[in-house]
């Protein structure tokens, strides 16, 4: 019975390999995801990957344990760059005393992994994540001129060295955005947005990008304190979330997208009032889902039963609707 639904949070979604390395991850075992990244193909989803896990294993010694195992596996040499990143992200947002340590540690992580492996995005990808750590933008690679008119300066380089080896990568661009948010007008992050969108190829989950941006925005006006949700089917919304089903959606493979796209494509089409296509969406992400974007639809973005409560009617509404 649909009645009987209930969705399942899992940060490697509906992809079971990444699902098993994590559960074993979790228990202090590293052989498994030793196994599945090495026969992980292609850099996006390798990217993707090797995020979920650092951010499961930066609370434990797991990666150390397989460096010292196997001290000359680049893969495990990544896998440490990404949780020396993931802990200095964590202590920066903490307010941690040791922040300043962390990053430069982490820093120093990065260009060893970009040395070590020349064609992986993900040591550049790390840089980017470390920039928002750096507030001021002090350092200069943080500040280099935009590529077009109206987008504000920022690390635009370490952005091209990962569009290099990975052209259009879902983690670069999302880290981009979250610079440009990071102290600048709301504006800006639209306009990076929506270049980014119109530029990328068919296929690219870049064409998901303003998807983040509305559901950001919502948050910053005051979310249910805004006359209901005019802002969903406002047209620059719809236009966005059609866009992201037409250029995305069927070119995409459900179990290795990540879960976040999956709800911010389904919940801005529920939004939108384009329930058909949400009920493909929905049908695509099985029995996962995350809070986000669901939560920031709620009085209490902090009660996860809230945002359930909003995603399990938004898929009910979308899924009867095209019936």
């Amino acid at each position: 019975m649909a009645g009987d639904f209930r969705p399942v949070y899992h940060p490697a979604g509906l992809d079971d390999d990444l699902r098993a390395a994590v559960q074993d991850v979790r228990t202090g075992r590293w052989l498994s995801m030793a196994r599945l990244l090495e026969r992980t193909d292609g850099w996006g989803l390798w990217t993707q990957r090797t995020q979920v896990l650092a951010a499961v294993a930066a609370g434990s010694d797991v990666v150390q344990a397989w460096r010292t195992e196997q001290p000359t596996s680049v893969a495990a040499t990544v896998m440490h760059t990404r949780v020396t990143v993931e802990r200095a992200v964590r202590a920066h947002r903490a307010g941690h005393p040791r922040t300043h340590e962390l990053w430069q540690e982490a820093w120093q992580a990065c260009r060893s992994s970009a040395g070590l492996s020349p064609a992986d995005p993900v040591p550049w990808v790390c840089l980017l994540a470390l920039a928002l750590l750096d507030e001021h933008c002090r350092m200069d690679e943080h500040r280099q001129p935009p590529p077009g008119p109206m987008l504000p300066p920022g690390p635009w380089g370490l952005l091209g060295q990962a569009d290099e080896r990975d052209p259009y990568n879902r983690e670069a661009y999302h880290r981009m955005l979250q610079f440009v948010y990071a102290g600048r007008p709301p504006a800006e992050a639209v306009t990076f947005a929506r270049w980014a969108a119109g530029t990328a190829p068919a296929g690219s989950p870049v064409h998901l990008l303003p998807l983040y941006v509305h559901v950001e925005r919502y948050r910053r006006e005051g979310g249910q304190e805004r006359a209901l949700d005019l802002h969903w089917v406002a047209e620059d919304a719809i236009r966005d979330a059609v866009h992201a089903l037409d250029a995305w959606f069927p070119y995409a493979d459900p179990a290795h997208a990540s879960p976040l796209d999956l709800n911010h494509l389904a919940h801005a089409l529920w939004g939108a009032h384009r329930f058909e296509g949400a009920a493909r969406v929905f049908e695509a992400m099985g029995g996962y889902w995350t809070t986000l974007p669901w939560a920031q639809r709620t009085r209490d973005p902090a009660d996860p039963a809230l945002a359930e409560e909003v995603f399990l009617l938004a898929r009910s509404r979308s899924l009867a609707e095209r019936n």
